[in-house]
């Protein structure tokens, strides 16, 4: 049974930031599921950071998404048609190929979840890449032990709210958040539990951060790069540890950007940086689920989301998210 679906495409390549021109919103026909493929109609998707990469075209550790058609994204949808021993109509299913209505999904690339363990917002954020990513940066690559002084770089989005609770759970002498208003302060402090926050609007970062971490930092866990990097390479303690997960600050930059400037003190303070995917940490996948799951349902790790509803609310939300606005994980609810 074909189906007609609502789907968000590339119209054009951005020069510098996005904006509602680079998307186009229309419909298109949807084929019957081949052998080895489900029908999936999608209820939830996620926007993040890493899709404004793929709208250009450039060498990168992904292919860049096409002009003239459908983008790609995590979303969570319920199995319409199946053609796959394991699958039947009514699953849950977690996969890649959200911005439509209706997809075609390749079984082998789809996970099914169970909503009455964890709403479908969590297996896209807490509980999935999101919260996958913040277990692996902070515990793998930055290699966190407890007594770490911890800074996080835009602490109240989706994956910084994660690194800072975990740290707190696994014994962080300290933990540090910028974000970017006093409203995201006060919730990383009065929600999340962060011992200190800062509004990287209020002053010089560097300051800001040897204020809130006079005796410096541990590990760092970059979001943002920049001048954010810089100020948390100058408050380093000898053999730190930073893990870069993402560099938003730059990924609208159409001129070089200057900092850090300062990635000789590298050497000195013999400081550890690692650039890190998650795709690179599968296998950490199962351990994740069985020592996070249980501090979710337990409120011990909370997770909060900025969701926008309708499809054609996408090209919205993912500016949103760009920008900065709202907190913790942006979602668009498609039904």
């Amino acid at each position: 049974m074909s189906v007609h679906s609502t789907e968000v495409r590339l119209a054009a390549r951005p020069h510098g930031w996005p904006t509602a021109e680079t998307f186009e919103i229309t419909r298109a026909e949807v084929a019957d599921p081949a052998p080895g493929q489900l029908l999936v109609h999608n209820l939830l998707m996620s926007v993040d950071p890493y899709m404004r990469s793929r709208m250009d075209d450039r060498e990168s550790y992904v292919p860049p998404f096409k002009v003239g058609e459908a983008l790609q994204g995590g979303a969570v949808g319920e199995v319409v048609e199946s053609t796959v021993d394991g699958f039947k109509p009514g699953d849950t299913v977690l996969h890649g190929l959200g911005w439509r209505e209706y997809a075609l999904v390749d079984a082998r690339s789809a996970a099914k979840v169970d909503p009455s363990v964890a709403p479908h917002a969590a297996y896209l954020s807490v509980l999935g890449m999101t919260g996958l990513t913040a277990y692996a940066g902070l515990l793998r690559t930055a290699e966190f032990k407890a007594g770490d002084v911890v800074f996080v770089s835009s602490a109240a989005g989706a994956v910084g709210q994660v690194v800072g609770q975990l740290a707190k759970h696994k014994g962080a002498a300290k933990v540090i958040g910028s974000a970017g208003s006093a409203a995201k302060v006060a919730f990383l402090k009065d929600d999340l539990g962060f011992d200190e926050a800062f509004d990287y609007h209020d002053g010089p970062v560097r300051d800001q951060l040897k204020r809130a971490a006079p005796d410096g930092i541990d590990v760092y866990f970059d979001n943002v790069g920049g001048e954010q990097l810089e100020a948390a390479i100058a408050t380093m303690n000898v053999h730190g540890r930073i893990t870069v997960c993402g560099m938003i600050s730059v990924y609208n930059a159409t001129e070089p950007t200057p900092a850090p400037r300062n990635l000789a003190q590298l050497i000195g303070k013999r400081i550890t940086m690692r650039g890190m995917l998650v795709t690179d940490h599968g296998d950490l996948r199962d351990a994740f689920v069985r020592d996070v799951a249980p501090l979710v349902a337990d409120g011990s790790i909370r997770h909060h989301e900025t969701v926008f509803e309708g499809l054609d609310r996408a090209p919205e939300a993912f500016l949103a998210m760009m920008r900065g606005d709202g907190q913790g994980k942006i979602l668009v609810k498609i039904a």
